[in-house]
Formats: structure tokens, sequence, C-alpha cells
């Protein structure tokens, strides 16, 4: 870490943010297997909450690796940097009084929960888009798993590369049962049963 810098603390406090914004800023972190609809989910649920007047924002992970983290690959250290960045911008998107969602395969649960300690209680909800790694091979929206069954692609996460469910997330959204507005559904009625809207 480097030395002689000292926190600043800022004018606006996250609860003054949260109170102009009218509504709780929390992470929802969305984690499942490629091809589960995690960011096709997370971007139809920023979509209608942001309709509602709800400040939003998706760090979707192909994205953020054209751009915050280009440097790295998918050994598992550098995934575990991946996330770790991830968390520490979604930490600066909560103080800044928005909804963010993140869609990364982020598979191991360590990492997770490594995020979630960043935060405070309530900050953090863990959504497990949860689809048979079947029924991902055979949307295969990238054409990665046909790579990845031919050898191009080492490390793919499902396949020669482990992912861990999560052991106990806030939400689980089943996307090989319910269609995208459906899980959107279920993600706002959790965020209303909580008050956080």
């Amino acid at each position: 870490m480097a030395e002689n810098i000292v926190w600043h603390e800022q004018s606006l406090t996250k609860e003054e943010r949260r109170t102009k914004s009218g509504h709780h800023s929390s992470v929802l972190w969305f984690t499942g297997l490629s091809g589960s609809g995690k960011s096709t989910v997370a971007n139809a649920a920023a979509r209608r909450l942001f309709d509602l007047g709800v400040n939003t924002y998706v760090l979707d992970g192909d994205n953020v690796r054209h751009g915050l983290n280009k440097d790295l690959g998918f050994s598992d250290e550098a995934r575990k940097e991946n996330i770790r960045r991830i968390g520490e911008v979604a930490k600066l998107f909560v103080d800044s009084g928005q909804l963010v969602f993140t869609a990364f395969i982020s598979p191991f649960r360590e990492d997770r929960d490594t995020v979630r300690a960043l935060l405070e209680e309530g900050e953090f909800i863990e959504v497990f888009v949860e689809c048979p790694i079947e029924k991902c091979e055979e949307r295969d929206p990238k054409g990665l798993y046909k790579k990845a069954r031919a050898g191009e692609i080492p490390e793919f996460t499902g396949i020669t590369s482990p992912y861990e469910a999560p052991d106990k997330p806030e939400l689980v959204l089943n996307t090989d049962q319910y269609t995208i507005d459906e899980c959107v559904d279920q993600l706002v009625d959790y965020l209303k049963s909580h008050n956080w809207l």
C-alpha cells in the first residue's frame, strides 16, 4: 500500500445521498455460470427500476474487462483481483446512493464474501442466477462453451475451472424456470419487501 496517504472525509454522507435519491443504495451481486442470464436480468432490472425513478448502474463482467480490468487474465489469482477491484468500485456506487448491479461469474465464495465484508449490513445482496450447465451450454450466447469443449479456452468456469454456488444467497433467480420479466418481478419484490424502494 502506498505511504503518505490519508483518508479525506467527504462533505456529503451516504445517508444524505440516499435521502435525496429516495431509495436505499446497495450492491446486487449477480453470480452464476456463463450463459445463466446474469447480464440479461441485471440490465432488465436496472431498466425497470430506472423507469421507476431509481438511480441504477450495471457493472458487467465483459464490459469492465474492456477498461478497468483489461490487464487481467483468467487464472484463479487474476479472477480474485478482478472481483476485488469490482468490489471496491461497487462500494463507491453504494456510497453515492445508487443501486449497482454487478454481473460477474465470480466463481469463488471466498471472493464474494470478501466483497460482502467491504459493505455494511443490507448493502450486499447476493443474487444467485441459477441455471443448469446443460441449459447454459444450450444457450451459449457467446459461443464460449463450444470453444471450451474444443480446448480453445483454458480455465473455463463450469468446464475446466470450478464454480462454487452460494451457500445462502439473499435471492435465487431460476432463469431456466422463469422468464426475464418474472425474474425482475422477483427482484423488485425482494427490494420492496425490505422497504428499500
